[in-house]
């Protein structure tokens, strides 16, 4: 297969994060006077095997859209070995206009640089005015350690089980900083309502024994391959603001597909330290408040798949309960006394029970209709001559290892060659 990479970098004016909208706040800024972890990143695919176009997002804040475009430019001719496209506000805003000439107007928050969703959408553009046949995501905080890293993220896509279950999109895992793919999560007592990194732990020790191929509850966004036939019929969620990963795989689910889970994939990831715990946990709270009553309001159109709870024990069914609210709640006080980020503990207290109810119940079903504009948002741009000039000016580079035939995979071509029965459960 032939993927296109998209790497994702999001940076700022600012040496600390603040809580800006709910959607642009974000885990991990770059500020404009720092290196950043993009080089390293970029630095590790140097190694790996059939490397093709990759694709540098930058995202962020807006007012920081324009000098955060040079920044990335700069660095990435750092890199002439490597063709990069660096795809920044000025190749958002013109991508902006022509949806707008296509008929398709307003999208620039659903799809553009200011929120991880619409960054990622962005990414799944690109690749189709391309004609990419599959995307690989990964992190700038992250690095390839495996010369073999593209040649098993697309292993199995595009084909068959031998239960005839076609796998159009599979997620890897991480290693940390300690080489282990465990989370750091502790069961303190102050995390006694919220176990979340015991409950993932659980998945993924008994995901890591089955068959290479399983079917998966978690997905690492940094580790992330989608098939063509995944990424041109279902988008990213622009008004989750946070863990859009894994909302990916309960709106695959929903729309009748999934995610498998592939252990033996995998990168480093190596974040800077978070500097506001609680401004990371506020953004937890408007996620699973939000990601429970979408799940809610799905259960009242007929024309999607059920998303039970039970379905995803142990991780992160539990966490999509009724009674989330409340869970939250007592795990912010708790924390207000036993972490250090107490002020932003107390004030992610208040959150959960005034503005992010007020936020997931305003915004819960607006995902929906804008998934169902996505197919025709990609047939339109599909090849299209205009973006592909805009886009093609953004290379830096290596510029002739853009795909510019507009090739895809005939899904007859691929659908009738099954993987060894012993490779998927």
């Amino acid at each position: 297969m032939n993927p296109l990479i998209v790497i994702p970098t999001y940076v700022s004016t600012r040496l600390k994060p603040r809580a800006a909208t709910p959607v642009s706040t974000f885990d991990h800024l770059t500020p404009l006077h720092k290196e950043g972890e993009l080089g390293r990143c970029l630095d590790s695919l140097r190694k790996v095997r059939g490397l093709g176009q990759i694709a540098v997002i930058v995202g962020g804040e807006r007012t920081a859209a324009g000098q955060a475009v040079q920044k990335v430019r700069a660095l990435c001719e750092d890199f002439p070995d490597l063709s990069i496209m660096v795809v920044g506000q000025p190749e958002a805003a013109l991508v902006a206009q022509r949806l707008e000439q296509l008929g398709l107007s307003d999208l620039d928050e659903q799809i553009g640089l200011f929120g991880y969703s619409a960054v990622r959408n962005l990414g799944l553009l690109v690749a189709n005015v391309f004609g990419f046949d599959s995307v690989v995501f990964i992190d700038d905080d992250e690095v390839v350690d495996d010369p073999d890293f593209l040649a098993k993220g697309v292993y199995g896509l595009g084909k068959l089980t031998r239960r005839g279950i076609p796998i159009l999109a599979k997620t890897g895992y991480f290693l940390n900083s300690e080489g282990t793919y465990h989370s750091k999560s502790q069961s303190k007592w102050y995390n006694r309502f919220w176990l979340q990194g015991e409950a993932f732990n659980k998945w993924i020790d008994h995901a890591m024994q089955g068959p290479r191929l399983s079917r998966s509850n978690h997905v690492c966004g940094g580790c992330l391959a989608l098939h063509r036939e995944a990424y041109r019929r279902v988008c990213f969620d622009p008004w989750i603001v946070r863990g859009e990963d894994l909302d990916y795989m309960l709106d695959l689910r929903m729309y009748g597909s999934d995610i498998w889970f592939d252990n033996q994939w995998q990168l480093v990831h190596l974040p800077p330290a978070t500097q506001s715990e609680g401004l990371r946990f506020r953004q937890d709270i408007y996620r699973w408040i939000y990601e429970y009553r979408k799940i809610e309001y799905s259960r009242t159109q007929i024309d999607l798949q059920q998303v039970r709870p039970d379905s995803l024990e142990p991780y992160p069914g539990p966490f999509l309960e009724p009674g989330i609210t409340k869970r939250i709640k007592r795990t912010a006080l708790l924390r207000s006394i036993g972490r250090p980020d107490k002020s932003a503990y107390r004030k992610a207290a208040r959150a959960a029970t005034r503005d992010a109810s007020v936020y997931a119940k305003r915004n819960c079903q607006k995902y929906f209709g804008f998934q169902f504009t996505w197919p025709e948002v990609m047939a339109r741009t599909e090849g299209d001559d205009m973006l592909r000039t805009v886009l093609l000016s953004a290379v830096v580079g290596a510029a002739e290892a853009v795909r510019s035939d507009g090739a895809s995979v005939d899904p007859g071509a691929t659908g009738d060659i099954r993987l060894h029965m012993a490779e998927t459960e």
